[in-house]
C-alpha cells in the first residue's frame, strides 16, 4: 500500500450519514410507523442531512414498501440501505430502488470465527466478490466493517484495501461494541488515512458514553463522515447523537456539514415521540434545561456579559437563554425575572421574595411559575408601602 495518501484538508465539510431510520429504529421496542419515518426522513433533509440510512431491504415487505416510500419524497439527501454481504441482499436493495448501500462484514477474528465461521483469508475474498457484485448491479458500494475497534489493525487495512480495489467507495469503521477509546480512535483513522484515499466513516456506539468523543477524535484523525441518530438512539446505550456531533463540528473544529442546527431541536421532539423516548431535560444541546440558568453567580454574569457563561450561542440550535427562580438564585436574577414581569422590587421586598423563592423550591422541587412569583410579590408588596 501507498503509506501516505493525505489527509483530506480541515476546510473540508465533514458529511452526515444519519441511520435514525435503521439503527436508531433498531433500539429495543422502538418502531417507526411509515408515518413516522416520512416525517423524520422529511425533517433531516429539510435540516440539510445530506445522507439518510433508510433501512434494511432484506428484513421483508414491509420495509422495502418503506424504503420506497422515502425514496419516493424525492429527497436531496442520499438515501442508503444496509445489507449483509449477501447477493441476496443485494438485489433486495435493488428492487427498492435504492443507488447506495452499506454491505456489513465482521472485520474482528471474534466476529468472523464466532458467527460466520470464517477466517480472514475467506473474508478478504468476500470483500472482492460481493463488491463486484454490487457495482455490477449499478450500485455505489461502502463497506461497512462491524467490530472494527477489536479487529487487528494490520488485517483492518487489508480490508479497506481490498474494499478499494474491488471498488467500493467508502469503508466505515464500526465501534460496534462501544467499546474504542478515543484516543485510539484518533490514531486508528489517521492509520487507515496514510494507507487509503478512500471515504472513511466512524460509527461509533455508547455503551461507554464515548461515542460522540469517539466520532470527533476519527474527524481529528481524517474521517470523512459520521453516522449520527437522532437523540443518540440505537441497540444497547444508541449511537452518536447527530445533535451532538454537528454543534461540536461546528463549534469546535469550525467545520462546516451543511446542517442548519437551528432545526435540531425540532427534529429531536419529532423522534421522541416517534419513539417513545423523551429527552431527558439536561439532554446536551436538545434538553429543555440545557440552555437554563438558576445559580446565581452564574445568572449575574450572564446579565452583565453572555461571554462570561456562554459557551454556545442557543440562538444557533435555535434556543434562548432562559433564567428561573429558585434554591440559587441571587436577587440580580430576582430583579431580573421580575423586570420582565414588569414588576419592581426595592432591596426589603426584594429580600423577602428571595426568602419565599427558596423556600418554595426547597419544598417543591421546582422552580416557582410566573403566576406564583406574583403571589410573592403581592405578599410582600407592604414592605414597599412601609419603605415609601
Amino acid at each position: 500500500m501507498n503509506m501516505d495518501r493525505g489527509t483530506p484538508p480541515k476546510s473540508t465539510p465533514i458529511v452526515i450519514n444519519d441511520t435514525t431510520l435503521r439503527d436508531g429504529e433498531q433500539t429495543a421496542g422502538v418502531a417507526f410507523t411509515l408515518y413516522e419515518k416520512l416525517a423524520i426522513a422529511g425533517a433531516l433533509d429539510a435540516a440539510g442531512v445530506p445522507e439518510l440510512e433508510v433501512g434494511m431491504p432484506a428484513m421483508g415487505a414491509d420495509e422495502r414498501e418503506s424504503i420506497r416510500a422515502v425514496l419516493g419524497l424525492g429527497l436531496r439527501a442520499r438515501s442508503i440501505g444496509w445489507c449483509r454481504a449477501l447477493r441476496t441482499d443485494i438485489d433486495d436493495a435493488v428492487a427498492c430502488g435504492l443507488d447506495t448501500v452499506n454491505v456489513s462484514v465482521p472485520v474482528s477474528d471474534q466476529q468472523l470465527a464466532g458467527k460466520l465461521g470464517k477466517d480472514r483469508a475467506w473474508l478478504l475474498g468476500h470483500v472482492l466478490e460481493i463488491t463486484a457484485y454490487a457495482r455490477d448491479r449499478g450500485l455505489r458500494v461502502h463497506i461497512g466493517g462491524e467490530d472494527s475497534s477489536r479487529a487487528d489493525p494490520d488485517f483492518l487495512a487489508h480490508v479497506v484495501e481490498a474494499a478499494e480495489t474491488a471498488g467500493a467507495a467508502r469503508f466505515r469503521f464500526a465501534d460496534t461494541l462501544g467499546v474504542l477509546d478515543p484516543f485510539d480512535a484518533l490514531d486508528a483513522f489517521r492509520a487507515l488515512r496514510r494507507r487509503s484515499k478512500l471515504e472513511l466513516e466512524v460509527h461509533a456506539h455508547d455503551d461507554l458514553g464515548l461515542a460522540t468523543a469517539t466520532s470527533l477524535a476519527a474527524v481529528r484523525g481524517g474521517a470523512t463522515h459520521v453516522s449520527t441518530t437522532v437523540n443518540g438512539l440505537g441497540e444497547r446505550a444508541g449511537n452518536a447523537p447527530l445533535e451532538e456531533v454537528v454543534v461540536a463540528v461546528h463549534q469546535l473544529y469550525r467545520r462546516s456539514t451543511g446542517i442548519d442546527a437551528r432545526q435540531l431541536p425540532q427534529i429531536s421532539a419529532l423522534v421522541a415521540g416517534a419513539s417513545g423516548r423523551p429527552v431527558p431535560p439536561g439532554k446536551s444541546i436538545v434538553g429543555e434545561a440545557v440552555f437554563t440558568h438558576e445559580a446565581g453567580i452564574h445568572v449575574a454574569g450572564l446579565i452583565r456579559d453572555r461571554a462570561t457563561y456562554q459557551a454556545i450561542d442557543p440562538s444557533a440550535v435555535g434556543r434562548e437563554h432562559r433564567v428561573v427562580l429558585g434554591k440559587h438564585s441571587g436577587i440580580a436574577a430576582l430583579r431580573h425575572v421580575y423586570a420582565e414581569m414588569k414588576l419592581d422590587l426595592d432591596p426589603l421586598q426584594g429580600e423577602a421574595v428571595l426568602a419565599l423563592v427558596r423556600r418554595w423550591a426547597e419544598m417543591r422541587k421546582a422552580a416557582p411559575s410566573a403566576n406564583v412569583l406574583r403571589q410573592f410579590w403581592e405578599r410582600t408588596r407592604s414592605l414597599r408601602e412601609e419603605a415609601a
